[in-house]
């Protein structure tokens, strides 16, 4: 059965319905509510696109309706004019209207009217620059000849030989000065550099990072530095140290040493022992659940805020190097995430006000690296750099099997005997898998692996702290009136000074979490807790 055609209706009304006409009847709606067909101005300018004008054969125009036809070449003739000031005055008028200006001025009952029209600084010409009358300042025989009164200049040098000699001198002197303390002690010898390094060893020297550290140095009362309980000397920012000592004396610095349970107990004492001589040291375990040292950082926080009873709170900054855990000692008081954390570095990206009581606001900085002569490898093994952007990450798999006791490495990976770190890659590579085609070892995935690990702390390494004596209540103490030097010496101040002694000290007794490769047992961080 064939389809029926669908006809078209035909418009039998006689009622025109083209789109151009203005008398169309307007029975439809548009898109804003409105009608549907076009007003009188938009058919007028629809049907001016429509207009060409009328040549002749060869091309030129016979008529043009948008053309004149009074002005049927609407060439514009070209006048030097055009080119030149649009207003010109002769010295006459210019002379005439310095008269009239300064009779003007004169007269106290008259006022300059529209001053900005008027070429004021052609007017004033001769006041403006005017000859110096130097001979009423100073006769010419106080200033030249044998009765001159001028005393003579002091000459660096009197001949053009001395002046190159004093020139090269300054400029010795100069170069022994910055060009070679810019370089380490065993470049200064030879004179020869490292090659350049890759940008993402530079990360976090930045001037916006910076620019960050000192945003929250300003805004903080108190500054918290945070040490990676691995290496605290590494990750200590003695320049930060300096700053303080020397522009904010006002200001008090608290070291804390954070990730304590992936050291062992004695040397996280030892550490607090040696620290706690310069700084008021406290130990930590950033966990928002099972935390350590947490009742601590928060009382003397808290005596801190009775030293600065003339403000209605405090502010607390936390700074240190990137992935030393700033974010999670914030989190870890607060009891819950109000930071974002993230096991790489960089994940702080600018510095944010945190809430802790009515009378403490906590301040969370990006992570800072300082000016220091690090190898690469030591900017790698100290958690600045993402492991991920690394192009050849097993170059730096030596310097952790140095660091890294081998029973420990024998317990993480179950690799029992190496040659060497390529050895030690190839094995690691095999038993987890990471192959490439053929049945090739995949170096470059088990290098990462294994430095993911060390900065995740999987694999037990520490610096041990130096042998030292324990430190009496005393010494202590000293180190917390040199946290804050121009404070104020009163009886308020004396309290808050010794409770804050006395929680440092009473710390240093208690049992702090280690990590079950060193022979604890993690229990020992919830009866640190409950003794704090």
């Amino acid at each position: 059965m064939a389809k029926k055609m669908k006809e078209r209706p035909v418009n039998v009304s006689g009622k025109t319905r083209h789109s151009l006409d203005v008398n169309r009847p307007n029975d439809k709606k548009g898109a804003s509510g409105g009608g549907g067909c076009r007003s009188a101005a938009t058919v007028r300018r629809l049907k001016m696109y429509k207009l060409r004008p009328k040549r002749d054969r060869g091309g030129k125009i016979k008529k043009h309706d948008l053309q004149s036809e009074d002005l049927p070449n609407t060439r514009i003739e070209p006048d030097r004019r055009w080119y030149g000031n649009t207003r010109v005055a002769s010295q006459e008028l210019l002379d005439f209207m310095r008269e009239e200006l300064k009779g003007g001025l004169s007269n106290n009952y008259s006022v300059v009217l529209k001053p900005r029209k008027l070429p004021l600084s052609l007017v004033n010409y001769d006041q403006k620059d005017g000859r110096a009358h130097i001979l009423d300042t100073e006769p010419f025989e106080h200033a030249f000849g044998p009765k001159g009164k001028r005393k003579r200049p002091k000459l660096s040098s009197l001949d053009y030989e001395s002046l190159i000699k004093k020139a090269d001198d300054s400029q010795d002197a100069f170069k022994e000065k910055h060009a070679s303390s810019k370089l380490p002690k065993d470049e200064q010898e030879d004179g020869l550099r490292d090659p350049v390094r890759h940008n993402m060893f530079e990360k976090g020297q930045s001037k916006r990072i910076w620019g960050e550290l000192y945003k929250v140095i300003d805004s903080s009362d108190v500054v918290v530095q945070v040490l990676d309980a691995r290496d605290p000397m590494g990750t200590r920012c003695y320049h930060l140290e300096k700053h303080l000592k020397e522009n904010a004396k006002h200001k008090h610095l608290v070291l804390l040493l954070n990730k304590c349970d992936l050291v062992p107990a004695s040397a996280t004492k030892g550490w607090l022992r040696t620290l706690s001589k310069d700084y008021p040291t406290l130990a930590f375990h950033a966990s928002i659940n099972k935390s350590f040292g947490k009742g601590c950082l928060l009382s003397v926080l808290r005596q801190f805020s009775r030293l600065k009873s003339d403000k209605q709170a405090i502010s607390v900054g936390f700074v240190g190097y990137p992935n030393v855990g700033k974010s999670s000692v914030i989190n870890t008081l607060r009891s819950k995430t109000v930071c974002k954390v993230a096991p790489i570095p960089g994940e702080t990206k600018v510095w944010q006000y945190i809430t802790l009581t009515k009378r403490v606001f906590l301040i969370d900085c990006p992570g800072v690296v300082y000016q220091n002569n690090d190898t690469e490898t030591d900017v790698v093994l100290k958690g600045v750099v993402r492991v991920t952007n690394l192009d050849d990450a097993s170059e730096h798999i030596g310097e952790v099997l140095r660091r890294v006791k081998k029973e420990n490495l024998q317990r993480a990976y179950k690799i029992q005997h190496w040659a060497n770190d390529n050895d030690f890659l190839v094995q690691l590579s095999k038993m987890s898998g990471k192959l490439l085609k053929g049945g090739e070892p995949d170096l470059a995935t088990a290098a990462k692996m294994v430095l993911h690990d060390w900065q995740r702390g999987k694999i037990p390494f520490f610096v041990p702290p130096p042998q030292q004596k324990e430190d009496g209540p005393s010494e202590i103490a000293e180190s917390v009136e040199k946290s804050g030097e121009e404070v104020v010496i009163s009886d308020q101040t004396a309290e808050a000074m010794k409770e804050i002694a006395g929680i440092i000290s009473s710390q240093q007794t208690m049992n702090v979490p280690c990590q079950t490769e060193f022979g604890r047992k993690n229990e020992d961080s919830e009866l640190g807790e409950q003794s704090d």
